[in-house]
């Protein structure tokens, strides 16, 4: 069979009706085909980019649809607050959704996971890391250090796969008041503390326990940064002067949350330490004009932030990094 091309120009759009039944006459004349099938999902995404000389990896475990924002976002504000903030940022007051983001960063010597997503049997949408991290062409017994930004189960859901190490050669770093909080609870008292007995105690005898200033490695600083959690921790990244900072949980969501850090978050144990936290963090970011990946930021979850009246506004990042 003979191809057809087909050109549309500027006179034939002009020509109106007459140009519509040509047009016909010539669909007519084209081969039907049968509908494409649709496909599966994608593989697990992958984001690359350098920091210096480090290789960063924004990996997604998942990402889920949810209803009813306000029952977790923007607890202390209005209803007609939260719709406007919403429409003004071109999202829906009414659902949203929620990204989960481990990075892993290739330092050159050591290969370097924080946070391992929400696991195996996780709930669907979630617990995708492990095929991200081989997408990004490592596999989970090169990684040598997996750092924990704090205890919530999407970020130690990973750290175990069929009740045995997922990351089999791995070192564990993680803030010390953050495991001495969880640690001290009853194993039964809720699902942190279930997964703490079961994922993160049986790896303590291979961890190292920082406190704000401590060091994951040449270049990877630990800054407290709580009240997410009692010990939440973000990490400063620096390499051949370039600097990135990873803010785990500081800001769960870029509207509101991080662009109104005064809105309550249901997640934040201690609301008042969380907004002055972010208030102090992305004050930060926005001063010293640094990027950032936020865990739930929308992938690949690295941006910068601008100050906004009283709060601030996120800026994604575009080709920046890769200048």
């Amino acid at each position: 069979m003979s191809e057809i091309k087909v050109e549309l120009t500027r006179r034939a759009a002009l020509l109106g009706a007459g140009g519509a039944i040509a047009g016909a006459g010539i669909a007519a004349s084209m081969p039907v085909h049968a509908a494409a099938a649709k496909q599966d999902s994608l593989a697990a995404p992958v984001a690359r980019y350098p920091v210096g000389e480090f290789e960063v990896n924004t990996l997604l475990d998942g990402a889920v649809t949810l209803q009813e924002p306000q029952k977790t976002f923007a607890m202390n504000v209005e209803a007609d607050t939260f719709s406007a903030a919403s429409a003004e940022n071109f999202i829906p007051s009414d659902s949203f959704q929620i990204s989960f983001t481990p990075t892993l960063i290739n330092t050159g010597n050591e290969l370097i996971l924080f946070d391992t997503g929400n696991g195996e049997g996780a709930r669907p949408g979630r617990g995708n890391m492990r095929a991200a991290l081989e997408n990004a062409g490592y596999t989970p017994e090169q990684v040598d250090v997996v750092v924990l930004t704090h205890m919530h189960p999407d970020h130690i859901g990973g750290l175990m796969e069929g009740g045995a190490p997922a990351f089999a050669n791995a070192r564990y770093v993680t803030g010390q008041k953050e495991y001495d909080f969880w640690a001290a609870m009853d194993a039964e008292a809720n699902g942190v503390t279930k997964l703490m007995a079961s994922h993160v105690k049986p790896l303590a005898e291979k961890m190292t326990f920082l406190n704000d200033g401590g060091a994951v490695t040449s270049g990877i600083t630990a800054m407290s940064a709580p009240g997410h959690t009692p010990g939440h921790m973000i990490y400063m990244i620096e390499s051949d002067g370039k600097q990135l900072v990873l803010t785990a949980d500081t800001a769960n969501h870029f509207v509101w949350s991080l662009a109104h850090p005064d809105w309550e978050v249901r997640f934040d144990m201690d609301k008042e330490a969380a907004a002055s936290t972010r208030r102090s963090v992305f004050g930060m970011l926005a001063g010293d004009k640094l990027p950032f990946v936020g865990y739930h930021m929308p992938f690949p979850a690295v941006g910068y932030v601008a100050q906004e009246g009283d709060g601030f506004r996120y800026v994604p990042a575009s080709y920046q990094l890769h200048l």
